[in-house]
């Protein structure tokens, strides 16, 4: 027998994600690959005097997670250098801590961290509130993100050292100015607070160790969550150096797909469009594919800088008839996929209101006619008017899709008090899946707080927050089953970012990736699939991870 096995694993549930052979007994792997799955006596076959067992007994099997959408770089930053807040605290408790860390600090350190919740715009957004935060931080620079890493709240320092003043206002973005004063608030909408990212960079920013360091905290606290392969939505020079670099150190621990900006809204990386499409290829290595660009198509509805199809409701600042915007025009947007797609490229659009969502299957529609089979994901995709949800099907553009976000909590009340009964009618993956789309999920971490994958599922399953944080359930008729969140978390995700082919279920021939569960999280009632411990964490048929 020539093809004996490294390890052999053998248990009572395990789950591939495989439709040919959804359930099995065992599988058996070889050089990190699955080398057979089936029974216990067929697998039995494969086994040497050297072959590992692992016989996970009443313990669960199921192929590692995919996160088609998340930002494990920024998330692993935020814990190793920077400020970390959760969305919950108030603006006392923020400025505690803000205060605490400025402690041990130099003079003119930057504070930089997150997230301020969304919900806690509007009370920032004046003069007084801004000197509170300068005296809080004893004078010096800070820069906190807001919980849909799109906004940012600066000190008074902070817009000096980025040259943000009354009479010098950022051209793109919001810059909220105080209505009694005129003066900026320190509240930057979108690309509004880049200028104050360029000088923090100018300040220093983080080594190459540092990023190193940002990339491997980040696939770690992945991997604790039994993810073995994820989508990074917006990665820079740094980013793509550090994975690489740690991939040719064999110390990446799971695919990595990286997003090549095409534009910028909130980042504030350089470069980023063509010349950075230029370098890609530079930071390929075996598990870590710079496949797909990222386009920033609209911002976010608690802004109002997301595109609708109908009218936000009226405001004061907008009128009745405000739509919100998009960053391209149809011609524009078609162009980059046209010329993207000639580069062998994928594209993530990030899109929140169904009107950009609909420019999306617009522009891919021209792409298709033309020939071009780029694949083309939505992301985020919560927003989807009725009649465009069957083109996401007939032009094989997926939909990446966030549950974490959804939920009752920051993020949907933002939504509600800015679209009102619109905000019910959000995720339709139902729907989708019955439409034929590929629904691929993403976590949106660290937007989301967790990347923890089974919060996702059992939102999916359920429609209603895993956590118990608030009550209710959001438009419970787009509820799917367990076994396709299943799908929607392995196998879909792989296949949108383009790794089907190595990993996302447990089939021969494929990289042997998978996370062992203390038992079988879908199996059970769905109010219990979150409360589900991950053992361990295989990747190509090594542990990364033990409980």
């Amino acid at each position: 027998m020539t093809d004996v096995a490294d390890l052999l694993v053998t248990g009572s549930v395990i789950r591939t994600s495989d439709r040919a052979r959804p359930r099995a007994e065992a599988f058996a792997v070889r050089d990190g690959r699955i080398l057979a799955v089936g029974d216990r006596a067929d697998v039995e076959a494969f086994r040497g005097r050297r072959t590992q067992v692992v016989e996970v007994g009443d313990a669960a099997v199921y192929p590692g997670f995919v996160d088609v959408h998340n930002h494990h770089a920024l998330a692993g930053r935020t814990e190793l250098f920077e400020l970390s807040l959760a969305p919950s605290l108030a603006l006392d408790e923020i400025l505690d801590r803000v205060r605490e860390k400025a402690q041990t600090l130099p003079e003119d350190a930057w504070i930089v961290g997150g997230a301020v919740a969304t919900t806690l715009l509007p009370t920032l957004a004046n003069t007084a509130t801004r000197r509170r935060l300068d005296e809080a931080a004893g004078g010096r620079p800070v820069a906190l993100m807001e919980d849909s890493r799109h906004n940012r709240w600066a000190s008074t320092r902070a817009l000096e050292l980025a040259g943000i003043t009354a009479g010098s206002i950022p051209t793109s973005g919001v810059t909220v100015l105080d209505p009694y004063d005129g003066t900026p608030t320190g509240v930057l909408l979108e690309a509004a607070g880049i200028p104050v990212q360029e000088a923090y960079d100018r300040s220093g920013g983080l080594t190459p160790e540092q990023h190193a360091a940002a990339s491997r905290r980040g696939i770690e606290l992945l991997n604790s969550f039994g993810i073995t392969a994820f989508q990074d939505a917006g990665v820079s020079v740094d980013i793509l150096a550090a994975l690489a670099g740690l991939d040719r150190a064999d110390e990446l621990h799971a695919w990595v797909v990286s997003s090549l900006l095409i534009n910028d809204e909130i980042f504030g990386f350089d470069p980023i469009g063509a010349p950075l499409l230029d370098r890609g290829e530079e930071f390929r290595t075996p598990h870590h594919r710079p496949d797909f660009v990222k386009i920033f198509l609209d911002g976010v509805p608690p802004a109002r800088t997301a595109s609708f199809l109908d009218p936000y409701p009226a405001d004061p600042v907008h009128g009745a008839h405000f739509h919100g915007e998009t960053t391209m025009t149809l011609d524009e947007l078609t162009d980059w996929l046209r010329a993207v797609a000639a580069r062998g490229l994928g594209a993530k659009v990030h899109c929140t209101g169904d009107g950009s969502a609909r420019l999306v299957l617009d522009a891919t529609a021209r792409v298709r006619a033309e020939g071009f089979t780029t694949p083309v994901q939505i992301a985020h995709g919560q927003f989807l008017a009725e009649s465009d949800i069957p083109r996401l099907a007939a032009l094989d553009v997926s939909a990446d899709i966030s549950p974490f976000i959804w939920y009752p909590g920051v993020i949907p009340r933002a939504l509600a008090d800015v679209l009102g009964e619109r905000a019910e009618h959000s995720q339709p993956n139902r729907a989708l899946l019955d439409a034929g789309a590929l629904v691929a999920g993403g976590s949106d971490w660290p937007v989301s707080e967790s990347p923890n994958t089974l919060e996702g599922l059992q939102g999916l399953v359920t429609r209603a927050d895993p956590l118990g944080r608030a009550a209710g359930t959001l438009w419970p008729e787009q509820a799917i089953s367990a076994e396709e969140a299943l799908e929607v978390f392995t196998i879909n995700a792989a296949t949108a970012m383009g790794l089907g082919a190595e990993t996302g279920s447990l089939t021969p021939g494929k990289s042997a990736d998978f996370v062992i569960l203390e038992r079988d999280a879908i199996g059970g009632p769905a109010e219990e699939i979150v409360h589900t411990e991950v053992v361990s964490t295989w990747f190509a048929g090594r542990t990364v991870h033990e409980r």
